[in-house]
């Protein structure tokens, strides 16, 4: 339910009651709660119940018959809401769950018996002039009983050939998957991985990562072993009207590219029967203009699509923040961070963070500012949109 409260003046006396469950900490979350509130709290408090997830089943004043709504999550005010909350109309209101955590393949290959899939492509994905080695890798997983598949935001292990300096054979690394349930190819039996290559100095020499190398190095044709898939963190939403910000440096893009993908390419769209009509954004961090992943599509996306995705960038090498630094992802966080938290307000909106840890304190710290500003407290809060399956993150 959203309450317009553009035309009363700050003098309103009237109290409201609202009736709301899923509202509060354990056993008041559980049971129905009956708050009455004077007209200027009416609109903190429907913001704090959208923000943990509550579902209002009344709302009524002095002045008004009360007014049953289904059992939805509730919206933020009107004049609260942000441009988030205007997508196109649909035949519900409803903000749907992500989805079952049912339906999510897990584990259907394990490491004592991984399935053999077969390199198809393998590809840089850096411009001239870009900082180390990216490269996007495509494996066939046909033929698999059962079949390898997965859904957007999961990960599967991959166990490179050769042995370790103890003379055993090397342990899986986990990789996030970059292509969606159709594969890049729409043919339902591919699984595509985003891979930077590991390089770190010891001792003043080089040392490559063992996974990263084997991947990037790796030629159509090799036979690899895969196991998964894994991962229910970074799930969709199944709501065609969910709003999705994305929050991502260097291969951390892998999952927000299966998003986008399903959300706004045109075959994908047709295939899975699924049209998103929310809003999106894309907060990509990387070294250099050269570094960025995936930029061409993005930027398509956002000229074909331009009242439903946003692309924001930030290159540390190549730009500063206000201060005069580096441009960080966190610094593109905290310019846009009143915006961010109005489109957080609405409870259709999930965040996904994925990419390297480093980025989290500047981020956590730009959300309680803008958090602050609204007289809420973010510790308190990020919590509470975790619990309600709205805070996704996955960093390394």
């Amino acid at each position: 339910m959203r309450v317009s409260t553009g035309r009363v003046t700050g003098s309103d006396g009237r109290m409201f009651t609202v009736v709301v469950e899923s509202f509060g900490v354990g056993r008041q979350r559980r049971a129905e709660r009956v708050l009455t509130v004077p007209f200027e709290r009416l609109q903190s408090l429907m913001q704090t119940i959208a923000l943990q997830g509550g579902r209002i089943r009344v709302l009524s004043s002095t002045d008004l018959e009360p007014t049953a709504t289904p059992a939805t999550t509730a919206t933020p005010p009107a004049d609260a809401a942000s441009p988030a909350a205007n997508a196109a109309p649909t035949s519900s209101s409803t903000a749907k769950a992500p989805v079952s955590h049912a339906d999510v393949p897990v584990n259907l290959y394990k490491p004592k018996a991984p399935f053999l899939g077969t390199v198809t492509g393998n590809y840089s994905l850096l411009a001239d002039g870009a900082i180390g080695r990216v490269n996007h890798i495509t494996f066939d997983l046909a033929g698999g009983d059962p079949q390898l598949h997965y859904v957007e935001g999961q990960s599967i292990g991959i166990i490179p050939d050769g042995e370790d300096a103890n003379g055993k054979p090397h342990k899986l690394r986990l990789y996030s998957i970059a292509s969606t349930r159709h594969g890049d190819d729409l043919a339902d039996h591919t699984v595509s991985l985003c891979v930077r290559q590991l390089q770190y100095e010891k001792d003043g020499e080089t040392i490559n990562g063992v996974c990263s190398t084997f991947l990037c190095d790796i030629e159509p044709g090799a036979k690899v072993k895969i196991t998964g898939p894994v991962g229910k963190e970074m799930l969709l939403p199944d709501d065609e009207e969910a709003n999705v910000i994305m929050l991502a440096t260097g291969t951390g893009i892998a999952p927000m590219r299966t998003y986008l993908r399903r959300m706004f390419e045109p075959a994908e769209r047709d295939k899975n029967g699924w049209h998103f009509r929310g809003k999106a954004w894309l907060f990509m961090g990387a070294p250099k203009t050269a570094n960025l992943l995936y930029d061409d599509d993005f930027n398509r996306y956002q000229a074909e699509f331009p009242e439903n995705f946003r692309y924001t960038k930030a290159i540390s090498r190549e730009e500063q923040n206000a201060k005069g630094g580096r441009m960080y992802i966190q610094d593109r966080v905290l310019e846009n961070a009143e915006e961010i938290f109005s489109w957080i307000e609405n409870p259709k909106t999930h965040v996904y963070m994925c990419g390297l840890r480093g980025m989290e304190p500047g981020i956590d710290e730009a959300m309680s500012a803008a958090a602050t500003a609204k007289g809420l407290d973010w510790a308190t809060l990020r919590p509470q949109l975790k619990k309600a399956e709205r805070w996704h993150v996955e960093t390394y």
